[in-house]
């Protein structure tokens, strides 16, 4: 059991650096395979269905941002000051990273000129938080912490928010030109978007 592990693991770094260097299309199982350092390829469908199983997984495994909404339940009932701006930070060292950087910058591209890519690049990435965000904000509300508000322009808003600062450190480092610090941003930027949503008297 423990080797299993230990080989879906191996397996999973080699495609997140396969799928960080060529992109999902350029990526292949073989080039995987060899990469993780197996003596056929065929080994790697023993752990995952496929090519887009393989790519959901690792990005799931290796992206910050990811990994800290990987347990949403742990964080639904958490106050909305502590788990948005550890999202925000998350959302920050993902664009910090260098080989989930290079990995934006590659399936940016892709999914311009590829629908399926982008739809896959969306489900497994930005799709699964703006769907975290929604329940947490509909959770928040039911609480009475904020005001009742459609969950889905909430969290479109406060990704909208942190996406300027993500793209300035990812791929246009011209938009941090006079910019505050992240983490001075983030809290900028969390106030904000709570102040819009407070109950009145709280």
């Amino acid at each position: 059991m423990g080797e299993g592990r230990d080989r879906r693991e191996q397996i999973l770094e080699a495609a997140f650096g396969e799928f960080s260097e060529r992109g999902f299309r350029g990526a292949t199982i073989k080039g995987i395979a060899e990469a993780a350092g197996l003596q056929s390829p065929a080994l790697i469908y023993w752990y995952f269905e496929d090519k887009e199983a393989l790519f959901r997984e690792a990005i799931r495994s290796r992206v910050p941002l990811l990994q800290t909404i990987r347990d949403p339940e742990a964080l639904l009932d958490r106050p909305p000051e502590e788990v948005l701006a550890e999202v925000g930070r998350a959302f920050f060292s993902t664009a910090d990273a260098t080989s989930s950087r290079q990995l934006l910058r590659l399936m940016i591209g892709e999914s311009t000129h590829h629908p399926k890519v982008a739809e896959l690049f969306f489900q497994s990435g930005l799709g699964r938080a703006l769907r975290f965000l929604e329940l947490y904000l509909e959770r928040q509300a039911e609480l009475g912490r904020l005001r009742p508000h459609d969950a889905r322009s909430g969290a479109r808003a406060f990704v909208g928010m942190l996406f300027v600062q993500m793209m300035g450190k990812a791929i246009v480092p011209q938009l941090l030109e006079g910019a505050p610090p992240d983490e001075d941003y983030l809290q900028d930027m969390v106030g904000i978007f709570l102040e819009g949503l407070r109950l009145e008297g709280r």
